[in-house]
């Protein structure tokens, strides 16, 4: 069952590693998250805390971040984010999916955007496709493009993209500041050989495994499970 109690990045990094799946924000598993098993100190406090320690903690564990349940953010550990990934990919690789018309068009041009670099920051993926051309009143213009937010949250539940890691802001005196920019890229590129260890499992069998490791940790109802891994 889930016991752990959050005041040092350490802390964050042990339950990482003990539980594998650690979600960011309350959800439909009660108990089950940073945000209901951390000091206010490091929650809501002025000096370092949760919010600042995700970059290194994604560096020291080498686990998967980004928003994979529900829509809100989670770290995974690799051995877990393998099987998260084949059961919401279920069977299809990114060219498969497009193939079969499984995806939209604004998350081919996203996910093709992040997969041509190591690694991109939001920002910049934003700037790279922001705009797009349209042809109104017999005149062309450029305009912003719409939905990157919905469109990244998608390739994330997917299991396509995930967080490697977070910029900050330097002052003049060599001082991070502000909050992180997402620095996004492919489970592909994040991880070796990820194709062979994502997918020696079906879809199913990793579906059953991330079932039966969340029971073991909650508790919870079955239906809750199901409703929290989508």
């Amino acid at each position: 069952m889930i016991d752990f109690y959050i005041k040092t990045k350490q802390d964050l990094i042990n339950a990482i590693e003990e539980y594998g799946i650690i979600p960011f924000f309350s959800n439909e598993l009660k108990g089950f998250s940073i945000e209901e098993n951390c000091d206010p100190k490091v929650y809501f406090g002025d000096g370092e805390g949760v919010w600042e320690w995700k970059g290194p903690v994604i560096q020291e564990t080498h686990c998967a971040y980004g928003k994979f349940f529900r829509k809100k953010a989670a770290y995974v550990s690799e051995k877990w984010y393998y099987d998260l990934a084949n059961y919401r990919r279920d069977g299809y690789d990114f060219d498969a999916r497009v193939s079969d018309g499984l995806a939209n068009y604004n998350e081919e041009f996203l996910y093709n955007i992040i997969a041509s670099h190591h690694s991109i920051l939001s920002k910049t993926a934003k700037a790279i496709g922001g705009y797009v051309k349209t042809h109104e009143k017999g005149k062309d213009a450029w305009v912003p493009r719409k939905g990157f937010d919905t469109t990244i949250t998608a390739l994330q539940m997917k299991g396509y993209v995930l967080i490697r890691d977070f910029d900050y802001e330097v002052d003049k005196n060599g001082e991070f500041y502000g909050w992180g920019v997402a620095r996004y890229t492919t489970p592909e590129e994040y991880y070796r050989n990820f194709a062979k260890k994502c997918y020696k499992r079906t879809p199913e069998e990793s579906y059953k495994r991330l079932f039966r490791q969340l029971k073991k940790l909650t508790g919870e109802e079955d239906f809750l499970i199901e409703k929290f891994l989508g």
